[in-house]
């Protein structure tokens, strides 16, 4: 018995310690900038742009700003995903090749954040998604590798654990 109270209390210590090592990738960063998802990220003059971001908080509202592209101001509102504000502007006819910052400031708090614009004068096979698509339900690889990672120890910690429990009480152990 003694034994077993070790393994499990070694077995619980390793993945509290797993926990906080990858604590630091979940922590929010304050400092603004990033956050501000831009499709499609490569267009040519005239197209149509969505903006979203989930960095707002609650209220989920912004007010963007498309200027360094020759767009103006336009503002991000609500959207079907909770905490998610989305806003749309159109790439002026007159604009230059080039990257663009856009950017917007949340309604809630100083929190800005940015993203990129790439303004090509031909319609490129560069217009694709790319990342995860945000369905609300999660897929088993999501871009953090770092959570990915402490799913992957989790799991072959919890294997490891039912294998031995099932073992021992296989061979009749007192378990």
């Amino acid at each position: 018995m003694r034994r077993t109270a070790r393994l499990l209390t070694g077995t619980a210590l390793a993945v509290a310690a797993a926990g906080f090592v990858a604590a630091p990738a979940y922590a929010d960063d304050d400092g603004g900038g990033g956050g501000l998802e831009v499709f499609p990220s490569q267009a040519v003059p005239g197209t149509q742009i969505t903006v979203n971001t989930a960095e707002c908080g609650t209220e989920a509202t912004a007010a963007g700003d498309a200027g360094a592209v020759g767009a103006g101001v336009f503002t991000l509102a609500p959207s079907a995903h909770d905490g998610e504000a989305v806003g749309q502007f159109r790439v002026p006819p007159s604009a230059q090749p080039g990257t663009y910052e856009i950017v917007a400031q949340c309604a809630e708090g100083d929190r800005q954040v940015t993203g990129d614009l790439v303004v090509t004068l031909t319609a490129g096979h560069g217009q694709e998604p790319r990342g995860s698509v945000k369905t609300g339900v999660g897929g088993a690889l999501g871009p953090d590798p770092v959570q990915t990672a402490a799913g992957v120890t989790a799991l072959a910690v919890a294997a490891a654990g039912g294998t031995w429990l099932l073992h021992r009480r296989a061979r009749g152990d007192g378990i």
